[in-house]
C-alpha cells in the first residue's frame, strides 16, 4: 500500500491501546472512589447506630453519662458506677457474677421467709432455735459440707468458664430460660430480693415480726403502726 510501517504502528498503538489504557485508569480509579465512599458511609452508619444506642440506652438516673467501662453489654448495666469500682475488667466481670449469686440467694431467702410464715412454721429469724429431726450441730455440719461443695463447684465452674449457675449447664432450655433477656429481668428480681431482704431484716429488728405480719399490722392501722412508730419503739424491742 506504500505506507511506512513504523507509521502505520504507531497509528494502531495511539488508537486502540492508549484509549483501553487510559479507560482502565477511570474504571480503576472509580473502582477506589466507590470503595471509599461505601467506607465512608458505613463508618458514618456505625456512628449513627453507636449514638442511637447510646440514646435509647436505658440509666439508672435520667440525663445521666455512663461511665466508659459501663458500654450496656452487661445484663442489668444502667450505668451506675459513682465509685468507679469496675474500671478493672476482670474485677468488673467478677463482681456482676457476685452481685447475680447474692441476687440469687436473696430471692431463694424472700421466697423460704414469705412460704414458711403463710404456712405457720416458726418465724424466720427463730428458725434457729427449733428443735429439728436432726440435732442442730448436726445440721449446721451437713449444711456446711452440701454448701461448700456447692460453692466450690461453682467457683470452679466460674474459673474455668467465667459462668457459673445450673442453667448454663444445660444445652435444653424449651422455655428460653438461659436468654438475654431472662438474663437482666434475674439481675432486676435479684436486686429488688437484696432490698427486700433487708427490709425483712429491719421489720424483724424493729417489730420481732414477720413481713407477712407486719404488713398486716401496717394496714390494720397504717397511721400507728409505721416505720416512724417502729423506731420510736426500737429501745422497747431491742433486748428481747
Amino acid at each position: 500500500c506504500g505506507c511506512n510501517p513504523r507509521v502505520t504502528i504507531l497509528h494502531v498503538i495511539f488508537r486502540n491501546v492508549l484509549p483501553l489504557q487510559q479507560l482502565s485508569a477511570m474504571q480503576t480509579v472509580s473502582v477506589k472512589s466507590t470503595f471509599a465512599t461505601t467506607r465512608v458511609a458505613a463508618t458514618r452508619a456505625s456512628r449513627a447506630s453507636v449514638r442511637v444506642y447510646a440514646a435509647d440506652r436505658t440509666l439508672w438516673l435520667p440525663g445521666a453519662t455512663a461511665p466508659k467501662h459501663l458500654d450496656g453489654k452487661m445484663a442489668g448495666d444502667f450505668g451506675f458506677d459513682p465509685l468507679g469500682l469496675g474500671t478493672d475488667p476482670e474485677r468488673l466481670k467478677w463482681y456482676a457474677e457476685a452481685e447475680k449469686t447474692n441476687g440469687r440467694w436473696a430471692m431463694a431467702a424472700c421466697a423460704g421467709i414469705l412460704f414458711t410464715e403463710v404456712l405457720g412454721k416458726p418465724k424466720w429469724f427463730e428458725a434457729g432455735a427449733e428443735e429439728y429431726w436432726m440435732p442442730n450441730n448436726a445440721l449446721l455440719a451437713v449444711e456446711a459440707v452440701i454448701m461448700g461443695f456447692l460453692e466450690l463447684k461453682r467457683y470452679q465452674g466460674w474459673k474455668d468458664s467465667g459462668v457459673s449457675g445450673f442453667i448454663n449447664a444445660f444445652p435444653f432450655d424449651p422455655a428460653g430460660m438461659n436468654s438475654p433477656d431472662m438474663a437482666v429481668k434475674e439481675v432486676k428480681n435479684g436486686r429488688l430480693a437484696m432490698v427486700a431482704f433487708v427490709g425483712f431484716a429491719v421489720a424483724a429488728l424493729v417489730t420481732r415480726q414477720g413481713p407477712i405480719e407486719a404488713l398486716t399490722s401496717h394496714l390494720a392501722s397504717p397511721f400507728e403502726n409505721n416505720i416512724i412508730g417502729s423506731i420510736a419503739n426500737l429501745p422497747n424491742v431491742i433486748g428481747k
